[in-house]
């Protein structure tokens, strides 16, 4: 199933990579995340980024989300196949909690260094996350802006938590490979693009 676009190793490889994650629905994919791809590729110096296309997500409700096929043919469409890669790597290993994706993903790409790429809304829900300090233990976070959740996702439970481990912005480009806990807010610029005003039509 999710063998379709997925030039992404079942079994892992021995490369020596600089990764960044970028999981969510992508129900669809759409501009924003390749914003947000584009601009920690940069910024963090990654050799890929993988869209990673979440089976399911736990805390999302299940009506209104297509099907994995229709997110995973959106996401293929903003990828290169070479620097920005659409996954459904999660569906193939049958992981349902990142924290399981991210052990099993550093079993198989042993020489990989990933960071997890993510939204200040996720930043801000990162504690409803199962085992979410467990995640942050085992890989650096790049929180990129968005609007409406930055002060809250800066005064909330998890930034508050990990608050010794946050490196400064111009220091992102070393989070691949530093000794975690690491995190870092990128200073770039947040795009407006939203997955529900483009389902529910009312995208500008």
């Amino acid at each position: 199933m999710a063998r379709t676009h997925d030039p992404i190793p079942r079994f892992g490889d021995r490369r020596r990579m600089r990764i960044g994650l970028l999981g969510g629905s992508f129900n669809p994919a759409h501009a924003g995340h390749l914003h947000v791809a584009r601009l920690a590729r940069r910024r963090l110096r990654l050799d890929q980024v993988w869209l990673m296309v979440s089976p399911g997500n736990v805390l999302k409700p299940r009506d209104g989300m297509a099907p994995f096929k229709q997110r995973m043919d959106s996401a293929a469409a903003l990828a290169d196949g070479r620097r920005i890669v659409a996954t459904g790597i999660e569906a193939v290993l049958g992981t349902r909690y990142s924290a399981d994706t991210l052990r099993v993903l550093r079993r198989r790409f042993p020489r990989a260094s990933f960071v997890w790429i993510m939204g200040a809304d996720i930043l801000e829900q990162l504690p409803h996350w199962r085992r979410w300090q467990e995640i942050a233990r085992r890989i650096p976070l790049a929180i990129v802006p968005r609007g409406g959740h930055n002060a809250r996702a800066l005064a909330g439970h998890a930034a508050r938590t990990l608050r010794a481990a946050r490196r400064r912005d111009r220091a992102a480009d070393t989070l691949a490979g530093t000794t975690t806990p690491a995190w870092a807010f990128l200073s770039v610029p947040s795009h407006p693009a939203s997955a529900t005003a483009i389902r529910e039509g009312t995208a500008s």
